[in-house]
């Protein structure tokens, strides 16, 4: 988010989101604070939590994985003002989609929303933590109110049930405009 003079009370003018780090079950501690310093590349106000069990009402039991959108619903509810939670996650998670009533994900954000949350399940090994980094991105920008884009290099592109990863670059020149008003450091 854009640096902004830090006020008396030592926040920021202009950037009033707080990005809420949350590991859920046994997230590696070193994927998550590299994923913290990565994400405060672009955004001040970032903290990372102490690592929480996933909530039992999140559990699916037929396909014996997660249901993003009530993890997703899980953080919301505990969100402040001006807070944004992002679970992350190495267990595999889904949601309801174009008809399955259980489609796996990568990540899933409610546009805007409060909440969102981030998988490494469904990534590859050999370039997880930069796949993960824009899985994460990705779903912070529902939550600022961007829909998916067009353009094949943007963070906000549709997966479209793939992993499109590798050919995102950056934030798009209208999805970029749209996140540095919101305060947004890119």
């Amino acid at each position: 988010m854009v640096a902004a003079a830090k006020t008396r009370d030592n926040s920021t003018a202009g950037n009033t989101k707080t990005i809420l780090l949350l590991p859920l079950g046994d997230f590696p501690k070193s994927d998550a604070s590299l994923l913290l310093q990565r994400l405060r590349a672009v955004c001040d106000n970032v903290r990372l939590l102490p690592a929480e069990p996933i909530p039992r009402s999140a559990w699916y039991n037929p396909r014996k994985r997660y249901r993003a959108d009530s993890l997703i619903q899980w953080m919301a509810r505990r969100a402040g003002s001006g807070q944004v939670y992002i679970g992350i996650t190495a267990q595999d998670i889904s949601t309801t989609k174009n008809g399955h009533a259980d489609w796996g994900v990568m990540g899933l954000g409610f546009q805007p929303g409060k909440a969102c949350v981030a998988s490494f399940h469904r990534l590859h090994a050999r370039n997880r933590q930069d796949e993960f980094f824009k899985v994460a991105i990705h779903e912070l920008g529902h939550t600022a109110g961007l829909p998916h884009c067009p353009e094949r290099t943007c963070f906000m592109r549709n997966a479209e049930g793939g992993n499109p990863t590798g050919e995102e670059k950056e934030f798009c020149k209208n999805c970029r405009e749209k996140l540095v008003a919101e305060g947004w450091r890119l």
